[in-house]
């Protein structure tokens, strides 16, 4: 929950009295984000979990998310929650890397899943 400082309202006879000077507590919920279906093709879309699962979400989003799927994610989880999960993916498609590093300001070879594929190469392709 986010807590956020409102003004008191109190409702009399059908309108709404702002009473100045009166702050108080309230929590807004959380929404959940945004996001295109097609990003979560084989998985249950309304059961998603995205706090619980937060690091399959992120990865998920930068896989086969577009621009607008990649800022509502910032937005949700916040940019130190990204980072985290990026850098500790163990697989990552190398382009979805590149944007990554470009997105959260980190070198290429800092990523988790960076260092696995260059501890395991691959044939060299003829």
């Amino acid at each position: 929950m986010i807590a956020k400082l409102c003004v008191k309202a109190v409702i009399k006879g059908g309108f709404m009295l702002i009473e100045k000077n009166q702050p108080y507590l309230c929590f807004m919920e959380k929404s959940k984000p945004i996001l295109n279906k097609r990003i979560f093709w084989d998985v249950d879309f309304e059961k998603i979990d995205y706090d619980a699962k937060a690091n399959f979400v992120i990865e998920r989003v930068f896989e086969r998310g577009d621009v607008p799927d990649i800022r509502n994610c910032r937005r949700y989880y916040g940019e130190e929650k990204i980072a985290q999960a990026l850098l500790n993916a163990k697989f990552l498609p190398e382009t979805t890397m590149y944007l990554a590093s470009a997105v959260i300001n980190k070198p290429i070879t800092e990523f988790r899943c960076y260092k696995l594929r260059q501890s395991n190469p691959t044939l060299f392709p003829y």
